[in-house]
This record gives structure tokens, sequence and C-alpha cells, in this order.
């Protein structure tokens, strides 16, 4: 009795505490004052490792491939291409390197890039936006989310990409089928009934009741041919930019 109690009071050395987790992460970041900041964030908490930043997507992919970090945190547009390169990157690692959690961060609360980041599924993907790394927190929680296997996106994101969203459902080309969606590409081209029909295998007859039941889905229906075929190439010009 009295060699249990002494067992359960504690004497004896202390048991070993254990060690905090920590995230290898890279930082990359064509700029340098961002690279920077991400870093100071980064190297505040003692969970994290930062093994290296980079400057461009060729050196990011490079350092990838010979640290294997949890974690990359990444800008969208570097060079080479200056064109969402960091997503083009984090959608390779899904095939290269799918261990490895990725966070992107922008300026831009755009719903494309949104949609392109996640595009192969959301797990181990974060989307954060720049002005809000002035929380370290913000930074430090999306670097354990994503390494755990989860997903962050920004709530400005998350915005445009409901309102993108929106917009599409809401566009009176929902009520076109398909012959008529591609009759009306056509007739934004300046395509004539039977240039249309030629390129689409039609009759000309048959070309005029999808341009009739074009014109009554689009509200166009009472007024004169040549406003209404303006029209109609306008609403889907119109749509076309609003979705790209």
């Amino acid at each position: 009795m009295g060699d249990r109690f002494a067992l359960s009071s504690g004497s004896g050395p202390p048991p070993t505490q254990p060690e905090l987790p920590v995230l290898r992460v890279v930082v990359a970041d064509d700029n340098y004052l961002v690279r920077e900041a991400l870093k100071h964030l980064l190297d505040s908490d003692p969970r994290v490792e930062l093994v290296a930043t980079c400057e461009n997507g060729e050196e990011l992919a490079a350092t990838v491939d010979a640290e294997l970090p949890d974690v990359v945190v990444t800008d969208i547009r570097m060079p080479p291409s200056g064109d969402a390169e960091g997503i083009a990157f984090a959608n390779g690692l899904r095939e290269t390197h799918p261990e490895i959690g990725v966070v992107v961060v922008s300026q831009y609360a755009d719903p494309r890039y949104g949609l392109a980041l996640l595009d192969g599924g959301s797990d181990r993907r974060a989307y954060l936006l720049k002005d809000r790394l002035r929380d370290r927190e913000h930074l430090i929680a999306a670097v354990f989310e994503v390494a755990a296997g989860g997903s962050v996106v920004d709530a400005k994101v998350v915005e445009a990409l409901i309102a993108a969203r929106t917009a599409t459902a809401s566009s009176p080309l929902n009520e076109l089928t398909r012959r008529e969606l591609e009759i009306l590409a056509l007739m934004a081209q300046g395509k004539s009934n039977q240039a249309i029909a030629e390129e689409l295998f039609l009759s000309k007859r048959a070309v005029e009741k999808h341009i009739n039941s074009i014109f009554m889905k689009l509200g166009l229906a009472h007024q004169d041919d040549v406003s209404r075929r303006v029209k109609a190439a306008l609403i889907y010009l119109a749509d076309a930019v609003r979705s790209a």
C-alpha cells in the first residue's frame, strides 16, 4: 500500500514532457517585403520551422523536391509565368506530393483563383488574402489546418465565389438548350442564319426555329429582328465576360 502511494505521489524525476510538433514550411513570393513579412510571422511560432524562402516557381519546385516540407506558403502570381504560378504548383503537388499542404496567399479575392485551387479537392489547401496576414494567428492556424488535411478559405473569397455562382445561376442563358447556345454563339460572331445552318449541318428552317426560341427565352420576342439579334449577342457576350 505504501509503495503504491509513493509511486502516485510524484517522487523521483518528473516525467518527460512531449516535444511540441514542429511543422517544416517553405515560403515562396517574388516580393522581398512579403517574403520577409511571412518569414517573421512564421518564425515567431516555436512550432514552425521555416526551411527556406523562394523567389519564383522554379526555385520553389526544386526546394520542395529537396526538402519535402509539411506545408508550402506561396503567392499566386510569381515568375516565370507571372500568372497563377502558385495555384498551378499547388495543383501539381496533388500528383507529386499529395501529403504536402499548401497555403496560397493573394491580394486578389478572385473567384477564378479560388475555384482553380479547389478544383481537385479542398483537402490540404488554403486561400488567404494578404491584408488579413496582419493577424499572425490567422496564418499559423491555416498552416496547421492544411498540414492536418483540412482546408481554409478566406471569408472574402467565399463571398466572391458565392456571388459568381449566383450571377451564373441567374443568367438568362441558363434557359437555353445546348443547341440554342451553339446557335447564339454563332450569332454573336455575326453569322447569318444560312451560315449557321451550314456550320451546324441544319436546315435554315431549323435554325430559324431555334432562333425564335432563343428570342422568346431572352425576352426579345416583340422587337425588330436586327435589334433583337444584336441584343441577344450582347447578352451572350456579357455573360461570357462575367464567367471568364
